[in-house]
C-alpha cells in the first residue's frame, strides 16, 4: 500500500490492508515450504530408483559361473565322472579337494546347453575327455551358467565358447 492512498483511509482499514498482506505473504511462504519438500521429497525418490535401476543392472548382468572353492562341500562321491543331471553344488565343492573322496583334485568340466547353441557331438567329446582321465575329471551340466563351457579346479577357472580339446587338455593336465 502506498503512502498517498493510505492518508485516505482509515486506521481500521489500514490496519486490515496489513492484516491482508501479511496473510498473503505468510500463504505465499507456506507454498514455498511445500514445494521444497515435494522437491527434496521427488529428489530422494528419484536417487533411490535410480539406485535400484544400477543394483538390478549390476546384478543382471553378474556372470554365474560354477565355485570354485571347498567351502561349504559335503563328503559325498557323485555316481559317476559324467553326469547328465547337475552335480549337487556340495558335492561340486568336494570333487575340487580330491576326487571320488580320495583321489587327486578334481577337475569339473560344466556345460550349458539350455542357454547356448551345442552341437551334436559336445557330450561325445566330453564323454572321451573323461574317458581319457577316469581318475580327476568330471562332466556335468550347470543351467544358468554364463558361459557355454567353464573349466573348474581348486582356485581356478576357464571359460570355453566352444569345445577345444587342447585347451581342456591343457588345463587338466596344469
Amino acid at each position: 500500500m502506498d503512502s498517498q492512498t493510505s492518508q485516505f483511509l482509515s486506521k481500521a482499514e489500514r490496519r486490515g490492508i496489513k492484516k491482508e498482506e501479511k496473510r498473503r505473504e505468510q500463504q505465499l511462504e507456506k507454498r514455498k515450504n511445500r514445494l521444497k519438500k515435494l522437491l527434496f521429497t521427488s529428489v530422494w525418490i528419484l536417487g533411490a530408483v535410480i539406485l535400484v535401476f544400477i543394483v538390478g543392472f549390476v546384478v543382471s548382468n553378474q556372470k554365474v559361473l560354477p565355485p570354485t572353492t571347498m567351502a561349504g562341500h559335503i563328503e559325498v562321491s557323485p555316481e559317476s565322472h559324467f553326469l547328465t543331471e547337475p552335480m549337487d553344488i556340495r558335492v561340486h565343492k568336494h570333487m575340487l579337494e580330491h576326487a571320488d573322496g580320495s583321489g587327486p583334485p578334481g577337475v569339473i568340466i560344466n556345460y550349458n546347453c539350455d542357454d547356448f547353441e551345442c552341437n551334436d557331438n559336445l557330450l561325445s567329446s566330453l564323454k572321451e575327455i573323461v574317458e581319457q582321465y577316469p581318475q580327476n575329471v568330471y562332466v556335468a551340466p550347470y543351467p544358468g551358467m554364463s558361459a557355454k563351457l567353464v573349466l573348474t579346479r581348486l582356485g581356478q577357472q576357464e571359460i570355453l565358447d566352444d569345445f577345444d580339446e587342447a585347451r581342456i587338455k591343457a588345463f587338466i593336465g596344469e
